[in-house]
């Protein structure tokens, strides 16, 4: 599961159960995304010492708005000086919710893709209703910065920017939805640069629509992207489970 969100309240309860279930689904390594300083100590808490999960350390756009100025050094911090932070993020726009000023969602976002570049870690980028802001900052980004458009459900010009910059793209329980409308773009990532995540506690797939996700269920993610693309599921679990790796840099 290429992104997920462990720390979330939603597995206050069953953090371990939830764990277990994905073990016994198969599904034996997991990144479990950062939302803001807080929650990236308190994933790096969940990963540290535990084989098969990693962390990342970022802001996402949501929280954009309540940053303070020294979260970018705490940023950096976890990022080097932590090997289970694999990645910045989560970062990016989202002009739907705007539940934070767009001009800080912008800075953040700026900051955090020049922060990725400078310590060699990939980023992991939300995109929602900001096509064009998302286009534009990732031609402008500096030179060698990698990336993935997370749970991507379309965005022709931000697709198409990702795809020249050599970045990754992922999907989530939403290709599983008949209201799902980027199977074209699906089709156009390259092999090598697809991935597969569950976004949980969000988004599960059919038939657990309208439930609680978790990193389990990744299972049904690989089989709705599976018939989208005519590939056998297995076929798509390895190919994806060797991105993610190679996208994070782990084993």
């Amino acid at each position: 599961d290429s992104h997920c969100h462990l720390t979330d309240a939603a597995f206050r309860d069953d953090r371990e159960a939830v764990l277990h279930r994905a073990a016994e689904a198969g599904v034996t390594r997991m990144v479990t995304i950062a939302s803001d300083v807080a929650d990236a100590r308190a994933a790096l808490d969940l990963a540290h010492g535990r084989s098969g999960v990693w962390c990342t350390a970022g802001v996402h756009p949501h929280e954009a708005g309540k940053a303070s100025p020294g979260d970018m050094d705490a940023v950096r911090e976890l990022a080097t000086g932590h090997d289970e932070v694999v990645a910045i993020g989560e970062t990016g726009l989202d002009f739907h919710y705007d539940h934070s000023p767009r001009a800080a969602q912008m800075a953040l976002f700026e900051a955090q893709l020049a922060l990725a570049a400078e310590v060699h870690l990939p980023v992991v980028v939300h995109a929602r209703e900001a096509d064009e802001e998302i286009a534009g900052a990732l031609r402008a980004m500096p030179r060698g910065t990698s990336g993935v458009l997370h749970c991507f459900t379309g965005g022709d010009a931000a697709f198409a920017e990702a795809m020249a910059a050599g970045w990754y793209v992922s999907f989530s329980g939403i290709a599983s939805f008949k209201s799902f409308r980027a199977a074209d773009r699906l089709r156009d990532v390259p092999p090598d640069r697809l991935l597969v995540e569950t976004d949980s506690p969000y988004l599960a797939p059919v038939p657990h629509r309208g439930r609680r996700n978790e990193p389990a269920l990744v299972v049904q993610v690989v089989e709705a992207v599976a018939r989208l693309l005519d590939v056998p599921p297995t076929e798509l679990a390895h190919r994806t489970t060797e991105n993610a790796l190679r996208f994070y840099g782990v084993t």
